[in-house]
């Protein structure tokens, strides 16, 4: 175990960054981790139903990525709309910052917004004239390791197919894998976790237990709370589901009796954590250094995950968003 920054690091050749999805959701490679066996094997996201029980329960993250991107039109001011408190009030990320000081205004498709408060971490709360129209004007914030600017695929692939529920700037990129014909054969259930800009953000403590974890919304149904506690096995589809799942277990139930099923949680799993609620975990390929793969690391040891992501770039799979999977079991 190991709570340094840099002993979560890999080399990874950049042609081997996924920039675009590929042309069939379901077409993907799937490393397998059996944790328990300390094996690693090579499959195809095809197979995925094969490694299920009938009373194991697959729980998705159904957020809906918006087009939380925005340019003014004189070109001079970049906006990324992280949470939206009324019809007209914004907090944002600005760019550059030191322009949008309280008071200043910006105008977007015609729209004008005034800076009203300037946030200790820079964030900064705009108050608009009237709705922002995003459908309209907005593009959506692929992350900065595409090299692109967003396209009209991206509209639908950096969706999922179940994405419901507004208000995530990135995409919960596990759940990219599924086709409704995928999902149909499953025995699943949804939670609801807005991503956030943080989870682009990189550690950059020396020590993983000085980081400070970004807080994101998050919500789930009683029913749903239910079912996740009398599954068989409960499979997260993706990290997100994976912090939401943990945030409100304890050690008797994986969805504790008192857990508000609504909130924000800025729970850090890394090594070393005791795994609560999840059984298994479908995730995509992330970033060095990044908190994503310390809970990978959590959930399936450092040394094995690092081994597997070692054979993942010799095999050449496909990284990040639009990339290839993996399998933990």
């Amino acid at each position: 175990m190991s709570l340094l920054t840099k002993d979560y690091d890999y080399h990874l050749p950049p042609e081997l960054i996924a920039s675009r999805p590929l042309s069939d959701r379901a077409a993907s490679r799937m490393l397998v981790i059996d944790r328990k066996a300390g094996t690693i094997a090579h499959s195809m996201f095809a197979d995925f139903a094969t490694h299920m029980h009938p009373a194991d329960l697959l729980v998705l993250n159904n957020t809906r990525v918006i087009p939380a991107r925005l340019f003014s039109d004189d070109e001079r001011t970049e906006l990324l709309c992280l949470d939206r408190t009324s019809t007209t009030l914004w907090r944002c990320l600005a760019k550059p910052g030191k322009r949008m000081k309280i008071g200043r205004s910006v105008t977007v498709g015609g729209i004008t917004g005034n800076v009203v408060e300037v946030m200790d971490n820079g964030d900064r709360i705009i108050e608009w004239e009237s709705p922002l129209d995003l459908e309209t004007h907005g593009h959506l914030a692929l992350p900065h390791y595409m090299g692109r600017e967003d396209e009209e695929i991206d509209k639908e692939r950096y969706q999922t197919v179940f994405a419901k529920e507004e208000g995530a700037i990135a995409a919960p990129t596990a759940g990219l894998h599924f086709t409704p014909e995928t999902l149909a054969a499953l025995n699943h259930d949804f939670i609801t976790l807005h991503v956030g800009v943080g989870t682009f953000r990189p550690v950059s403590v020396e020590h993983i237990g000085d980081h400070v974890m970004h807080s994101e919304k998050y919500s789930l149904t009683p029913e749903t709370a239910q079912r996740i506690n009398t599954a068989r096995r409960v499979v997260a589809v993706g990290t997100t589901v994976t912090r939401v799942l943990e945030s409100l277990a304890s050690d008797s139930y994986r969805i504790a009796p008192a857990a508000a099923l609504s909130g924000a949680t800025d729970i850090f799993l890394h090594p070393p954590y005791p795994f609560k609620a999840v059984d298994a975990l479908l995730t995509n390929f992330h970033l060095p250094q990044s908190t994503l793969i310390m809970l990978v690391s959590a959930f399936a040891g450092r040394e094995l995950t690092l081994e597997a992501y070692r054979q993942a770039v010799a095999e050449k799979y496909r990284f990040y968003s639009y990339g290839d999977c993996m399998l933990i079991l």
